[in-house]
């Protein structure tokens, strides 16, 4: 294991799966300083809102890891049946929602205890995401072509929307009023107003859509086998800009001020880092094999 004393910077948490392990980079120098070993081809991560803890899923191996942020150490190891892939965490820290691919399911488990719970969602669910209320959670039915919207407080499926085809990446904006889904294998996101269930909009982007964030007024977009990032405005969603990243871009988060995006480009194994306002690229960092980072990956010092 590569490890250097912790410093107050911010960090990327890398699923670097080829390498079978994690790749933490010190964002302030874009330089991987610790590398832990996970296993079981790790994918899905998602860093705790207060930085505390970060969680990874492993869905060859079936459990989901439990990673101090602070120290850079293994918790533990949560056993998860199925295919454990997308992971986010409630505001709160406490929960940890897991989509098991191959159950139709999405998993609560429940830090303090480690109760397990599940809701019946579609086929093959990939990515999922809190809204920053914490009262709605929504989950990518991949094959399904939809999403599945759960009320957090009754842990139930409220309603099933459908959006483009074979979404995975999927995200919230702050005001927990739209999500956004990237479809990709019909080259689009869609965006779904929360309120009334609906898709308003659709964004065209680049080849193989995987996943989305959202940064200064600005919808991000990774394109797969475009090489790419599309950009779009936020409030009128007309297109701004398509930014050329590494190869087969994956993971994008946004640092905590929203100044900088985050690309994890998988066949490269590098992670780029995006000036949110004038789009360019201030830096990159080797990481482990296969760098995935499918989820919320930063962690923000402040």
């Amino acid at each position: 294991m590569l490890f250097s004393s912790p410093a107050l910077a911010d960090e990327a948490f890398v699923t670097a799966q080829g390498a079978d392990a994690l790749s933490i980079v010190d964002l302030s120098k874009m330089q991987t300083v610790a590398t832990l070993p996970i296993g079981g081809k790790p994918a899905g991560v998602a860093v705790s809102r207060d930085g505390a803890r970060a969680f990874i899923t492993s869905p060859e191996g079936k459990f989901l890891t439990v990673i101090d942020a602070a120290t850079r150490t293994i918790e533990k190891r949560i056993p998860v049946e199925g295919g454990p892939l997308g992971v986010a965490a409630s505001p709160d820290g406490k929960r940890v929602y897991v989509a098991d691919l191959y159950g139709r399911r999405l998993v609560e488990i429940v830090l303090a205890g480690g109760a397990q719970r599940s809701v019946g969602v579609g086929a093959m669910a990939s990515g999922v995401a809190v809204a920053p209320d914490g009262k709605t959670i929504i989950v990518a039915d991949r094959d399904d072509n939809a999403l599945s919207l759960i009320d957090a407080a009754t842990f139930s499926r409220v309603a099933t929307i459908p959006v483009g085809k074979h979404p995975f990446g999927v995200t919230i904006d702050a005001s927990s009023a739209r999500a956004y889904s990237a479809n990709v294998e019909s080259d689009d996101v869609s965006v779904v107003d929360l309120a009334s269930r609906k898709v308003v909009a659709t964004l065209k982007c680049g080849s193989r859509p995987y996943t989305v964030a959202l940064a200064k007024g600005r919808v991000f977009v990774a394109n797969q086998h475009g090489d790419s990032v599309s950009v779009f405005d936020a409030e009128s969603l007309a297109p701004l800009e398509t930014i050329k990243v590494g190869e087969y871009p994956e993971g994008l988060a946004v640092s905590g001020d929203g100044a900088r995006v985050y690309v994890a480009n998988w066949f490269s194994n590098e992670l780029w880092a995006v000036d949110a306002q004038t789009l360019k690229v201030l830096g990159k960092a080797e990481t482990g094999d296969g760098p995935r980072a499918f989820g919320a990956f930063i962690r923000d010092a402040d």
